[in-house]
């Protein structure tokens, strides 16, 4: 029997590894990947320091619940419990979004992914690193959950699998104040839209990083002869259908267009007090995921030390 007990042990992992999600697969071995790589985050304490009450949500312990609070409340039973909430954990929430819009389904044959694809793989991989680390993680949507511990990598994943298409924008959701928020999209529409987006989040105030995710052929535009472009939605990326007779008649100004884009993108999270940087889907995720976990730790070092 003790032989054939690690058999067993092998066959029921691997049977679990088979009904969980190839994109999460995917992004756990990015993450873990990374993590070998990085030092765990120090968490300096839970804190006593009061934030706020907040209404009991399922996945919490009925330990959490501050039954005094609870007394004293005249909502209906099903919202009357109450959490209480400190200072510290308020600041350790971290918030994702990935773009869902059309556009991020478009694949050239340069890349080996589209840009859907690579957001979420970042979104989980992202999440799986920030779990490892205690924190809590929750997707910039309607009807989420903060997901703790190992073990809410899971339900985020299909969370983000059930998430309906975008509009390119984070929709306007409550967050908790002093969180810190990633947004992963190609981030193409105008800038008007993604700066009054940038700086509702801002007066939250949450602060966080905004990665812009590009296949290759968006950044380089290698074609050449006539080409029919069909837009996907309004914005940078048009909506219309344009016959261009000489592609390398327009790269260099579709290379200033694009440059403008970005510079106007790192403008507006300079302003909000965001982190910017960009991803192309033909360069390894690795890299991409290092980043973002690395701009993250030195705001979660003074948060955890109960400062704002």
């Amino acid at each position: 029997m003790s032989g054939a007990a690690p058999l067993l042990a092998a066959r029921r992992a691997e049977a679990l590894g088979d009904r969980l999600p190839p994109l999460l697969v995917a992004a756990e071995r990015v993450a873990a990947t990374v993590a070998q790589g990085v030092h765990g985050r120090r968490r300096v304490g839970q804190g006593d320091s009061f934030w706020q009450f907040r209404p009991f949500m399922a996945g919490d312990p009925a330990s959490r619940i501050d039954w005094r609070q609870s007394a004293r409340s005249d909502r209906a039973p099903h919202t009357r419990y109450f959490v209480r909430e400190t200072e510290w954990e308020a600041a350790q929430t971290v918030m994702l979004w990935r773009d869902g819009a059309p556009s991020m389904q478009w694949q050239s044959r340069h890349a080996a992914t589209s840009k859907l694809e690579r957001a979420g793989l970042l979104t989980l991989a992202l999440a799986s690193l920030l779990l490892r680390g205690g924190e809590r993680v929750r997707l910039l949507a309607p009807a989420t959950r903060t997901a703790t511990g190992r073990g809410g990598l899971e339900r985020l994943a299909g969370e983000l699998g059930r998430l309906p298409a975008g509009e390119g924008l984070p929709p306007d959701v409550t967050l908790p104040r002093h969180a810190r928020v990633v947004l992963i999209g190609d981030l193409l529409g105008p800038l008007a839209d993604i700066q009054a987006a940038v700086g509702r989040l801002a007066a939250v105030p949450v602060t966080g990083h905004v990665l812009q995710v590009l296949d290759p052929a968006e950044v380089l535009l290698p074609y050449s002869g006539r080409v029919r472009f069909e837009g996907l939605r309004h914005g940078l990326e048009g909506g219309l259908h344009t016959l261009i007779p000489r592609v390398e008649d327009v790269r260099a100004a579709y290379a200033q267009r694009l440059a403008g884009q970005q510079a106007g993108l790192a403008a507006i999270c300079a302003a909000a007090g965001f982190g910017f940087s960009t991803h192309r889907t033909d360069h390894p995720p690795e890299a991409a995921l290092l980043a973002l976990y690395t701009a993250l730790a030195p705001q979660a070092g003074r948060r955890g030390a109960g400062g704002r």
